[in-house]
């Protein structure tokens, strides 16, 4: 009752084919590439507007750098 054989992943597969069609899930197969091509797109987008400017985060040697601290508080 544990895993199935490679055989009733084939009779599986070709129930599938007939139900469906080969052209039918090519479509969706092409859809489903597109989708995942144009998330790794965007996701490569959002990490290089994400990053931020170098000069701007390293401060100079010997500069102070002047911050203002505040008190964390909950809203209750």
């Amino acid at each position: 009752m544990g895993s199935f054989s490679i055989w009733h992943w084939l009779i599986v597969l070709v129930i599938v084919m007939l139900v469906f069609g080969t052209k039918k899930l090519r479509n969706i197969g092409q859809d489903l590439g597109g989708a995942v091509k144009g998330f790794k797109e965007g996701m490569k987008e959002a990490n290089a507007e994400a990053k931020p400017a170098p000069e701007a985060v390293t401060p100079k040697v010997g500069e102070t750098i002047d911050v203002e601290v505040r008190e964390k508080t909950t809203s209750s």
